[in-house]
């Protein structure tokens, strides 16, 4: 039980784009652990924090739900509706964990008066200048999530088999039609 990076590639992900899989499976893991360090340096500022400090564990709880939805939906292979809907959260907590990063960079004071927390307030800004580092760092990593995601629907996409609307699915050979196919056409379009 628990979390596994397998050795052998599932049958759902090609060999092709194998090693782009595990990548994204990394960032997920690394999104994961750097949330949930967030939440608890926020519980170590106050164990029942404010409102302002129930929101920052709220948005990193949201980063954590989004990347154990992305690890399930890379490894079952989802579909466009749960596609699109991961790379919407992902797109907003990735804005949200920027913003707050910034927020607590310039503002830290403010920020720690906002949190009203227990600690001195030099230890508090430390604690909070940590939590602002992995709040860059989990930015960083879900926008590399987004791409990795992409490219793999993208490479779903290209090597999936005849379930275009005109039978043919795109294939490594960049062919648009087969040539048997031209000679039902007109002279001109015959090229």
């Amino acid at each position: 039980m628990g979390l596994s990076m397998n050795t052998t590639p599932p049958s759902s992900v090609a060999e092709s784009h194998y090693h782009t899989h595990k990548v994204f499976l990394f960032c997920n893991y690394i999104l994961l652990g750097a949330a949930s360090s967030c939440i608890f340096l926020t519980l170590s500022l106050r164990l029942f924090p404010s409102i302002s400090g129930f929101f920052l564990i709220l948005l990193h709880v949201l980063t954590i739900a989004g990347a154990v939805f992305g690890c399930a939906a890379a490894s079952s292979g989802g579909t466009n509706r749960w596609y699109a809907a991961h790379m919407v959260a992902t797109v907003l907590t990735a804005i949200f964990q920027g913003s707050v990063s910034v927020l607590i960079f310039t503002r830290t004071g403010d920020f720690l008066g906002q949190l009203k927390s227990y600690v001195r307030e030099e230890d508090g800004a430390v604690i909070l200048k940590l939590a602002g580092g992995l709040c860059v760092l989990i930015f960083c990593l879900e926008w590399v999530v987004l791409t990795l995601a992409f490219f793999l629907k993208y490479y779903a996409y290209v090597e999936r088999d005849g379930v275009g609307a005109n039978g043919y699915g795109m294939r490594r050979s960049a062919k648009v039609q087969q040539e048997e196919d031209l000679k039902d056409w007109p002279w001109p379009f015959q090229v």
